[in-house]
């Protein structure tokens, strides 16, 4: 199996193809250089809102005694207790908790839809010139255990702070705080049905990718050409039953990981857009990685037409992003309905404004005129500044997603917001560097290398 003839006669040699990731002493510098300052913001970060929650508590204290003053002089002044109530409800740990939560689910959606469903679109479409990267991609689904377990510890430590539809008293009608809206969603919003699907949807995806893990370096010791054509037909077969569960999975996981965050408001686009938006960065993921290890000596045979067709999936798919964005926000903003047009109130009227213009900048207005040229698509340089881009701006789609819902005017961004990020990122770039280390970068019998390696547009 290791050379044979192609359909033009040239001897077309496999076994030269393969390549094997050194995660060198200098790559692990790297990362820990990002994981240390990830920390020392974090660090500083956490300091900062202790002291502001410090003062902020003397000050909710001093309103809190002005209203016992006023109810004193007026017993009917509910509103002013409201007002102190509402300020001592707020302290500095749901900033970090809320932080965790959108760290933990914008990298898990990256580990998922990169190293699982970019791996099974290419197999279910029979797609060849991607063959050079699957591995690449691969190595991403390495962090879905971390984020599973990151994802179970903040709920279960945050889940309260995180989440208003936690609180028992919602569903009391004894309670003056008793909320029919969110009482008629407890048949799926309660906290064991919620983890209940929070923990298959990770068992379920995870199980997907340790099976595709394993039939494809399964077939690339295969010695017989009709082993390694049986791993294959298994791959599609696994990878078409997986996007079907992804396709329900993944638009539950945004009503619940996001959308319920802000209990009352829905959106019957919210799924898609949660999904475009992770899609998106997964792919800006997997570009960036891939022109960093060409830029490192590896993947030699992945030319400029590749590059290309990876650089058109993140500008097409910033283009798709827009379009679920202005598609929900239009029918929102049309039909006009209270309880709809709320979610945007919030984050137009407040001083999350400014990230609803960041937003649409990096991950639409630039990637659109940055990537709209051939050449652009297939520069190391542009594709880096594109991808890194579209990955800071899906972050911050992210971070006005779940931060207005959770920490209301609390909410801010400072050092721990910058630092947690790096942390994570730290983190993912060490599982993804080591897992690549461990296996060939080609899969070597892949039925069609051929195609990839030939590959031109």
């Amino acid at each position: 199996m290791a050379a044979h003839h192609d359909s033009h006669g040239h001897a077309f040699d496999r076994e030269a193809l393969v390549e094997q990731y050194e995660f060198s002493a200098k790559a692990k510098r790297i990362i820990f250089i990002i994981l240390g300052i990830g920390l020392l913001f974090t660090v500083i970060g956490l300091f900062q809102i202790m002291s502001d929650s410090g003062h902020h508590a003397e000050h909710a204290s001093a309103l809190l005694s002005g209203n016992e003053l006023a109810s004193a002089a007026d017993p009917a002044g509910g509103g002013a207790a409201h007002g102190g109530e509402h300020h001592s409800a707020y302290h500095w740990t749901t900033r970090l908790k809320a932080n965790l939560w959108v760290n933990v689910v914008f990298f898990s959606g990256i580990a998922l839809l990169a190293g699982v469903f970019f791996v099974a679109v290419q197999y279910v479409a029979a797609a060849g010139w991607s063959v050079g990267v699957l591995r690449v991609a691969q190595a991403f689904g390495w962090f879905l255990p971390v984020g599973g377990i990151l994802m179970l510890g903040t709920f279960l430590w945050g889940s309260h702070e995180l989440f208003h539809w936690t609180h028992d008293y919602l569903y009391d009608t004894n309670s003056p705080q008793f909320d029919a809206i969110i009482a008629g969603k407890q048949d799926f919003l309660n906290t064991p049905f919620f983890l209940g699907r929070m923990v298959l949807f990770f068992a379920v995806w995870i199980l997907f990718f340790f099976m595709m893990q394993k039939h494809t370096f399964a077939q690339d010791i295969a010695t017989s050409l009709d082993e390694i054509k049986r791993r294959h037909r298994i791959l599609v077969k696994l990878s078409a039953g997986f996007i079907v569960f992804l396709g329900v999975s993944s638009s539950i996981a945004a009503w619940d990981w996001v959308m319920s965050i802000d209990t009352h408001w829905f959106s019957t686009m919210f799924g898609w857009y949660n999904f475009a938006s992770w899609w998106v960065t997964a792919l800006a993921a997997i570009t960036l990685t891939v022109v960093m290890l060409r830029e490192a000596g590896y993947l030699k045979f992945v030319n400029e037409n590749h590059l290309h067709d990876l650089g058109k999936f993140v500008f097409a798919f910033s283009i798709f992003w827009t379009y679920i964005y202005f598609s929900q926000f239009l029918l929102i903003y049309y039909a006009n309905i209270p309880e709809e047009t709320i979610y945007f109130v919030e984050r137009l009227s407040t001083h999350y404004s400014k990230y609803i213009f960041i937003i649409l900048f990096l991950n639409f207005a630039f990637p659109f005129l940055f990537l709209m040229t051939r050449n652009a698509k297939r520069k190391h340089t542009t594709l880096k500044i594109a991808c890194i881009a579209v990955i800071i701006g899906h972050w911050f789609d992210f971070y006005q997603m779940i931060t207005p819902g959770t920490l209301k005017e609390n909410g801010a961004f400072g050092f721990l917001e910058l630092g947690l990020p790096f942390v994570f990122i730290g983190v993912f770039a060490y599982i993804v560097a080591s897992q690549l280390s461990k296996k060939a970068l080609v899969a070597k019998n892949h039925p069609m290398l051929e195609e990839c390696v030939n590959h031109h547009i």
